[in-house]
């Protein structure tokens, strides 16, 4: 039993970063349709950020966590405006999208190659390696913060969309963009800003990243699948069906490592993946797909 637990506390710590990874991609889907191939790699940079800044600076990555927030949020921000924002009106653009992203994932994965090498690296704080121990469990203090920190983001996200007016708006395009547009709603500049938001959030997981996982720009190959395994589970575009789709999946993976092993680990989100489109490809909190 003592061993059951421990794999569901490691899980569910790592889950809550998976959430905070996956919750800018999904929210980015929702509001304009775009499926972004590049979200991991914006991730990675987000943790670069993080990295030198503790590198030159000593600064904690969770304390640099809105940093890289911001400069990614500017990224996001300049991505859009030279390369979607011209195109959102084609009745294609979901599937233009897909091969637009897979493009930029390309460039940001050389350009960052090419300024950093493909070395390896992790940001290292003290916390990183120590764990909390009560009795014969031990919580990583690394994950816990993180964790912690994963979803206190995700709910400050979640009280935006409820509670502010422009949370209203996001919320109204990702019903009905035609009829947010309708009721006086300015959706080319919701979302150019939610574009922004959602790549702030990959800057901030970043950072969280940074000191869980060692990185470096081909990385984001591996986390592609990750992530999309997350948000479709939950349903494309459902910020709180990511939430649990991570958390899910998390646990699960957990205790695929623990008893098959690391490789099968990783596995369980591929193959996760396949079935989720093949079962039910709306996911858990997805409108019913309508048959033509």
């Amino acid at each position: 039993m003592t061993e059951l637990i421990q794999i569901l506390i490691l899980g569910l710590a790592l889950g809550g970063v998976y959430a905070l990874m996956a919750s800018g991609l999904t929210l980015i889907f929702g509001v304009m349709r775009i499926v972004n191939l590049a979200h991991p790699i914006m991730i990675i940079g987000g943790a670069y950020v993080s990295y030198w800044l503790f590198k030159l600076y000593g600064l904690d990555p969770i304390v640099s966590m809105p940093i890289s927030a911001i400069v990614m949020f500017c990224v996001g921000i300049i991505v859009y405006k030279l390369i979607f924002e011209k195109e959102a009106a084609s009745a294609k653009y979901s599937e233009m999208t897909v091969l637009l992203t897979f493009a930029v994932a390309l460039c940001f994965d050389g350009a960052l190659g090419f300024l950093f090498s493909n070395t390896q690296r992790i940001t290292s704080p003290s916390y990183a390696t120590d764990a909390i121990f009560i009795g014969e469990l031990f919580i990583p203090t690394g994950q816990l913060y993180a964790g912690i920190v994963s979803i206190a983001v995700i709910s400050a996200l979640l009280a935006f969309l409820r509670y502010t007016r422009f949370g209203y708006a996001i919320r109204a395009t990702t019903q009905n963009r035609e009829a947010a547009e309708l009721m006086g709603v300015n959706v080319g500049f919701v979302s150019l800003i939610t574009f922004g938001i959602g790549i702030g959030l990959a800057g901030a997981a970043g950072a969280l990243v940074s000191f869980i996982f060692s990185f470096f720009p081909a990385k984001h190959w591996e986390w592609i699948a990750i992530l999309m395994s997350l948000v479709v589970l939950g349903g494309m575009g459902k910020l709180a069906g990511a939430v649990v789709g991570a958390l899910v999946l998390a646990v699960i993976a957990a205790f695929v490592g623990t008893y098959a092993g690391a490789t099968w680990s990783t596995l369980t989100f591929f193959l996760a993946l396949f079935l989720i489109l093949l079962i039910r490809p709306q996911g858990l909190f997805g409108d019913r797909i309508e048959e033509a």
